[in-house]
């Protein structure tokens, strides 16, 4: 079971597994809500082929991904596919959804 410290690490993680060539003309920020002991709120932003991420809330996010702090990171692990979480209703998105699409290809 993930401690809070490694769920807060998935996001350094994917900063430094940003590949900007393949983030060509997006700009973003996504609010990632994560429930449970381990969760908390955290925020990415891309734009100009930049991954800024950080806690905490961020104005008017285009996307808010929701999941347990358990089933967002065993999914950045590659331990739970993405596609079927969304389906099995274990990741929830509101606003673009476009955007989530965009989001895991980002990451080499």
């Amino acid at each position: 079971m993930p401690t809070s410290q490694d769920v807060a690490g998935l996001f350094t993680k994917m900063q430094e597994r940003f590949d900007p060539a393949k983030a060509q003309n997006l700009n973003t920020t996504i609010q990632v809500d994560l429930s449970g002991d381990e969760g908390g709120l955290y925020w990415i932003r891309i734009a100009d082929n930049q991954f800024e991420t950080g806690s905490g809330t961020i104005e008017s996010p285009r996307m808010t991904l929701r999941a347990s702090a358990i089933d967002f990171y065993n999914m950045m692990n590659g331990t739970l596919n993405p596609m079927q979480a969304f389906m099995q209703g274990k990741v929830k998105v509101a606003g673009d959804t476009s955007v989530a699409m965009k989001l895991l290809p980002l990451m080499s």
